[in-house]
């Protein structure tokens, strides 16, 4: 989940400043209309986003990009869903992408990679499947939406060699007590590594699969695991060094559960003391698993990646840099360089939404109220309520534009009528993305009802997404 950004007194301040600038900017070719006292808009070129065909100029402007991040602006509205499915299907069938990594647990999401690399399944198996997706919020990752791309994935890696199949990974950090269970069938045979791994668990045993009580120990100096789960990474690499060889998968999946360890045990460390140090720790390892992802499949592998627009939108444009925060668009255009990297925003006027009420509550359909006047998607929905693709290199000469404004984003957590309150970002939106899809009015998610709700992360983030 994405963490919600604090509120911000002038985000609407920003945004009618925008929009006061937009009133008064003359538009190209205009003196007649201006001496004439005429009222004059801002030209905001746009491409019109009505089916997937609609997606060829956002095919050619991602170009040869090795890493595409795929936004949203809720983790619970179907439109997202549905348009980086489309986008994905794309970028795997015209570009060669070799695998989406998602905002999700890695167990989990290994176990996505394993079913479309297997044999045909229909849309009953993947529905099923999801049903593991039972952290809460169950949701984000536990619906129809993400059933219907599984299946479609596990359809088109049919006819491919196993070497070509495409992937499907988690990055996230959360699932720590998971991570050190699916580790230990990979340790069998090695002594080091298994008395590493008993070690770790034999830390954590006390706190009964509970990320919260482990951190609360820790911030009463009552527990630390740093030194056990410090060790296991060590011995992991150790291990992988040892053979001289090409990384098997085998191999990959073993270090990649030891480094959740390692990195869940920092975060949650971290998570009572510090939002700032966790939130930065946990985009870190986010970063650190897309690399070695993309190592893994080798040089020309590509990746798409899917993400709340908090974690791939460039931090250092947003207010997220004056807290110190960096996040996964921020550090991948800075690792691979930003003609390599392309990210994608999301964002709409109004609808409906999957969100909970207060943390671990149940999921209900919530309405979206239309955008805050002065906000990004209000000045978009001024220009025309219809859907739309904006690419960035189109604003960037404009001065109108590259100032903050606020930008919608709704959390897993979410009270329609306080939004604006806190549900804006700061954002130069021309610099944050290379591009921009704005759907104007958006559906809720399609959860699947049938998931038991357990292993429960931390409340960490009470009002967040």
């Amino acid at each position: 989940m994405t963490k919600q950004r604090k509120p911000r007194a002038y985000h609407w301040l920003a945004g009618l400043l925008v929009l006061l600038a937009v009133a008064c900017r003359q538009a190209p070719g205009q003196d007649g209309d201006q001496k004439a006292g005429k009222a004059v808009t801002l030209t905001i070129p746009n491409y019109p986003l009505r089916d997937e065909r609609d997606l060829d100029v956002l095919l050619r402007e991602i170009g040869d990009a090795r890493v595409v991040l795929l936004g949203e602006a809720s983790h619970g509205t179907a439109e997202y869903y549905t348009w980086r499915a489309a986008i994905t299907r794309r970028l795997m069938q015209e570009k060669g992408f070799r695998f989406v990594a998602v905002e999700g647990e890695w167990a989990d999401s290994y176990r996505v990679n394993q079913f479309i690399k297997g044999p045909r399944q229909d849309s009953a198996a993947a529905v099923a499947l999801l049903e593991h997706y039972n952290r809460w919020p169950t949701w984000m990752w536990g619906n129809y939406e993400v059933a219907s791309l599984v299946t479609w994935l596990n359809a088109y890696n049919q006819d491919k060699p196993a070497a070509q199949k495409v992937g499907f990974y988690g990055l996230d950090v959360y699932c720590l007590w998971e991570s050190m269970t699916e580790l230990m069938p990979h340790l069998q045979g090695d002594a080091a590594l298994v008395k590493a791994a008993r070690q770790v668990h034999q830390c954590f045993q006390p706190f009964s699969a509970d990320a919260m009580q482990y951190a609360q120990a820790v911030a009463n100096a009552s527990a630390n695991c740093r030194a056990e789960t410090s060790r296991l990474w060590r011995e992991v690499q150790k291990r992988s060094e040892a053979t001289g060889a090409a990384k098997t998968e085998e191999q990959f999946v073993a270090e990649q559960n030891a480094l959740v360890a390692l990195n869940g045990e920092r975060y949650y460390r971290a998570a009572v003391t510090s939002n700032t140090e966790s939130w930065n720790i946990r985009d870190h390892h986010m970063a650190q698993t897309l690399k070695r992802l993309l190592d893994f499949h080798g040089p020309d592998a590509k990746a798409i990646v899917w993400e709340h627009n908090t974690h791939v939108g460039d931090a250092r444009y947003t207010d997220m840099a004056s807290q110190g925060e960096v996040n996964v668009g921020q550090l991948a255009r800075k690792e691979y360089g930003e003609e390599n990297v392309f990210i994608v925003g999301f964002g709409s006027h109004r609808g409906t939404v999957i969100a909970a009420s207060s943390w671990g509550a149940p999921l209900q359909t919530m309405p979206v109220p239309p955008a805050t006047p002065g906000s990004w998607e209000a000045i978009l929905h001024q220009l025309s309520p219809t859907n739309k693709i904006i690419l960035s290199k189109d604003l960037r000469e404009n001065k109108v534009l590259n100032r903050p404004v606020g930008h919608r984003a709704i959390g897993v957590v979410y009270n329609p009528k306080l939004e604006h309150l806190g549900n804006y970002v700061p954002s130069i939106m021309p610099k944050r993305y290379d591009a921009f899809l704005y759907l104007d009015s958006t559906r809720a998610l399609h959860p699947i009802q049938t998931i038991t709700v357990r292993n429960e992360p931390p409340d960490l983030y009470p009002s967040g997404t």
